[in-house]
C-alpha cells in the first residue's frame, strides 16, 4: 500500500530546498576563506623562509654550481615535461633574478598583495626552483609543490590580506591601475616565452606548452574580469565569472582537504607495513643520526627512555591512519589536529626539520574551525594595532621638519 502523494510532498520540497541552498552556497559564497588565508600565509612563509635560509648555498643547490647540471636537468625535463624557467639559461644573472624574484613573490603573497597574480607567480617560482634539481628536497617540498598549484585556483586573499584591506577602506574605488599594469606586463612576458624558445635549447617546449594553457587561462579570465567590472559591474556576465571563481575556490579547497587526508592515510598505512613501526622503535633510530640531531642532549634524553619512544611511534601511526576516517566528527577531528600539529612542532625541534613541519602544519590548518581562526585573528589584531600606532607616531615625529625657536617651521 503506497502513501498518498500529499504525504510525500513535504519531504520532496525539503529535499529540493536543501539542494538549492547547497548549490547557492557553492556558487555564491566563498567557503573557508580564513582557512585559505592561513594556507596562503603558511606556505608563502615556508617557501620564502627556505629560500632565505639557503641563500648562502643557493648556487650549489639550484644554480650554476649544482651537482645536478643544467644538461642533466634539461634531459629529465624533456622526458617528464616538467616546467622550470631556470632551464632557459645557465647564466648566473638569470638564476639570481629568478631566485630573488621567488623570495619577493613569497613575501607579497604572504601579505596578500594582488593575490590573484601573486598566487600564479608563486606557482611559477615553486615549479622553477624545485624542478631545477629534483633530487633535492623532502616530503615538505612535495607538499609545497602541490599546494602551490591548488592555491592558484583559490580566492585566498578574501580575508587577512592587503587586498581585503584595500577593498574595505576604498569600497567605491575605480580602476586598480597597479593590477592592470601587472596584468599588462605578464601577458607579453608569457607570449615572449612561448614564441621564442628561451635559451635556444629546443627541449623545453613540451613542459612550457603544457603549462602555458593554464597560465593563459588565468590571464584571459583576469582580463575579462577587469573589463566586465569596469563596463558592467552588475551585469550577468560579471555574475557568471564571479560564480565560476567561487566554484573553483570551493573545489580547490575540497581538493586540499582530500590531499591532506591522502597524505596521512598513505603515510600511516606505509608505516604499518614497516617492522620498526610495528615494533615501536622507529623513532629511536633518527634520534641517533647526526643529520637529524640539532639538539644532541635533547635527543639523547628522549632516546634513553623506551616507553615514550614506543608510545610516540605507535601514537603517530594511530593518529595518521585514523584521521581520514574521523575527519567528519568535529570534536574528534579537533583533538587529532592538536595531536598532529604538536607532533610536527616536535619534529621541527628534535629532528631539525622546521620547514617540513611548517608545511604540514599549514596544510593541517585547512581543517581548523572558523571560530578559532576568527578569534585568533582578532586577538592578534588587537595586540598588533597599538604597536603599529606607536611605530607610526614615532615615525611621524621623526619625519616632521625642524622648528625654530619661535615655533615657526623652517625648511
Amino acid at each position: 500500500m503506497t502513501a498518498p502523494a500529499t504525504s510525500r510532498q513535504p519531504a520532496f520540497t525539503a529535499l529540493r530546498d536543501s539542494t538549492l541552498d547547497g548549490w547557492t552556497a557553492f556558487t555564491g559564497r566563498v567557503l573557508a576563506p580564513y582557512q585559505a588565508a592561513v594556507i596562503r600565509i603558511g606556505f608563502a612563509l615556508c617557501f620564502g623562509g627556505f629560500l632565505l635560509r639557503e641563500w648562502p648555498h643557493r648556487r650549489v643547490l639550484y644554480g650554476d654550481r649544482s651537482a645536478w647540471s643544467l644538461d642533466l636537468a634539461r634531459q629529465m625535463l624533456a622526458g617528464n615535461h616538467a616546467f622550470t624557467v631556470l632551464a632557459w639559461s645557465g647564466d648566473r644573472w638569470w638564476f639570481e633574478t629568478v631566485y630573488t624574484l621567488a623570495i619577493a613573490v613569497s613575501v607579497l603573497l604572504l601579505l596578500g598583495w594582488r593575490t590573484r597574480a601573486m598566487s600564479v607567480l608563486f606557482l611559477v617560482c615553486v615549479l622553477s626552483i624545485q624542478n631545477r634539481s629534483v633530487l633535492i628536497g623532502d616530503g615538505g617540498d612535495n607538499v609545497i609543490h602541490l599546494m602551490a598549484i591548488y592555491l592558484a585556483f583559490t580566492r585566498c586573499g578574501t580575508v587577512w590580506s592587503l587586498d581585503a584591506r584595500r577593498r574595505r577602506l576604498h569600497p567605491g574605488r575605480g580602476v586598480d591601475r597597479v593590477g592592470v599594469a601587472l596584468w599588462s606586463l605578464l601577458g607579453p612576458a608569457l607570449l615572449f616565452a612561448q614564441l621564442t624558445d628561451p635559451g635556444g635549447t629546443g627541449m623545453l617546449s613540451p613542459g612550457l606548452y603544457s603549462w602555458s594553457t593554464v597560465f593563459w587561462a588565468f590571464w584571459l579570465i583576469s582580463g575579462a574580469w577587469w573589463l566586465l567590472d569596469r563596463r558592467a559591474p552588475d551585469g550577468e556576465a560579471r555574475a557568471v565569472l564571479d560564480a565560476m571563481a567561487t566554484m573553483l575556490h570551493n573545489c580547490a579547497m575540497l581538493v586540499v582537504m582530500v590531499e591532506v587526508c591522502f597524505i596521512y592515510a598513505t603515510a600511516g598505512w606505509y608505516k604499518i607495513q614497516g617492522s620498526l613501526w610495528q615494533g615501536g622503535t622507529a623513532l629511536y633510530f633518527p634520534l641517533h643520526l647526526d643529520y637529524f640531531n640539532p639538539w644532541p642532549g635533547l635527543s639523547q634524553q628522549l632516546a634513553a627512555h623506551p616507553i615514550p619512544v614506543f608510545l610516540i611511534s605507535y601514537g603517530t601511526v594511530i593518529v595518521q591512519v585514523a584521521f581520514p576516517f574521523l575527519v567528519f566528527n568535529r570534536r574528534i577531528k579537533n583533538v587529532l589536529l592538536v595531536l598532529m600539529m604538536t607532533e610536527h612542532a616536535a619534529i621541527a625541534l628534535t629532528l631539525g626539520l622546521p620547514f617540513f613541519s611548517l608545511a604540514m602544519i599549514s596544510a593541517d590548518a585547512v581543517f581548523l574551525p572558523t571560530w578559532f581562526l576568527v578569534r585568533t585573528g582578532s586577538r592578534i589584531s588587537r595586540f598588533a594595532t597599538p604597536h603599529a600606532t606607536l611605530v607610526r607616531s614615532r615615525f611621524a615625529r621623526r619625519s616632521e621638519p625642524p622648528r625654530s625657536a619661535e615655533g615657526v617651521t623652517t625648511i
